[in-house]
């Protein structure tokens, strides 16, 4: 069994963790930190000129911050920034999680956080293997960057057709962006970083727990001491989710997994990637709905006989069609998904 795996199989232990049934919430946060978290964040302001992406730290817990990008598709308008990224403050130096899309904003976020902090980044973890979780580490390339090895795999394998990709969505704001990968060996595998699926360092313990379905290897990762929960691409809040790697099925085994995780963690502040910061678990039950809706979607269009154009015309409904990104990530929904289930079909039929 891949290392990777056995850091999920191990990081179960810490958690009474759910077998099925109905998303838990945790517990509701206190008033003033409720209101502090869930109030409406200026978005970056972007200057194209400059190629400035406007990157602000908000303090979500003591030493704990995120870095908000738009809930939104890559667009040169936004500067390709829809992801949001963290970093964690320790008495050794500062954590960073994920790097965003490109190396101006791994410079620019670097630069931020040492200016927030006045401390030193001493290390980088990646949550999966997304173009937006890891293209800004040319930023940190004298630094560990840790990851799954099960991301670092899927990483060099997507690297090239990344780079590609942005290059032609984003533009200029991509200038000088190759991939550089997490670093490999056990060194620095977070497989072997951590102990009982806890990452100690400067005082800070870092709970990991490793899901999949919306990529193989899913990382969260949950600062013990705050309760605030980085929970990367498993839930996305008010947007429409991304498939590219999907497998629904254990996405949703996922997000009932990781809702008890956040209960047994007494987590208090989530952090999706995508999506505004949450501090309750309605960014799950979000997410929950859209893929079983998308699944009985795409499952009885193909049973009865829809080819692909068909289903794209389709009505999409409420809340679903207010989302973020609709209108792109809708459409690569189907075209990721519907094949298999049009081959399913095919299949049964013979």
């Amino acid at each position: 069994m891949r290392a990777a795996l056995r850091l999920a199989a191990v990081t179960a232990t810490l958690f009474a963790l759910a077998s099925g049934g109905v998303v838990a919430q945790p517990a509701p946060m206190s008033a003033p930190m409720t209101e502090r978290i869930t109030a409406p964040s200026e978005p970056p302001r972007v200057d194209m000129a400059r190629l400035d992406l406007g990157l602000r730290a908000r303090a979500l817990a003591d030493g704990v911050y995120v870095i908000e990008g738009a809930n939104a598709d890559f667009s040169p308008a936004n500067g390709c920034n829809i992801i949001n990224t963290g970093f964690i403050v320790t008495d050794a130096g500062v954590v960073v999680v994920n790097t965003g899309p490109s190396r101006r904003y791994g410079e620019q976020q670097r630069a931020l956080i040492e200016r927030t902090t006045g401390q030193p980044v001493v290390q980088v973890v990646h949550l999966n293997l997304h173009p937006d979780y890891f293209l800004g580490n040319q930023a940190y390339a004298d630094l560990p960057r840790r990851a799954t090895e099960a991301t670092r795999a899927g990483m060099a394998r997507e690297a090239a057709a990344y780079e590609t990709n942005l290059y032609r969505l984003c533009g200029d704001w991509m200038k000088g962006t190759q991939a550089l990968l997490p670093d490999a060996g056990p060194a620095t595998s977070l497989d072997a970083a951590a102990s009982a699926g806890v990452l100690r360092i400067g005082g800070r313990e870092l709970l990991l727990q490793e899901l999949r379905g919306h990529t193989d290897s899913d990382l969260v990762l949950i600062d013990r001491r705050s309760g605030v929960a980085f929970i990367g691409g498993l839930a996305f809040a008010d947007r429409i989710p991304t498939t590219p790697h999907a497998r629904i099925d254990d996405w949703l085994a996922s997000l009932t997994t990781l809702a008890a995780t956040l209960k047994a963690a007494d987590a208090r502040v989530i952090v999706p990637s995508h999506g505004p910061v949450r501090a309750d678990t309605s960014a799950l039950f979000q997410t929950r709905d859209y893929l079983r809706w998308l699944d009985h979607r795409l499952r009885t269009s193909a049973r009865n006989g829809l080819e692909l154009a068909e289903v794209l015309k389709l009505p999409v409904p409420a809340p679903y069609k207010d989302w973020a990104a609709v209108q792109t990530e809708y459409l690569r929904n189907v075209v990721h998904l519907f094949p298999g289930h049009e081959q399913a079909v095919l299949g049964a039929a013979r």
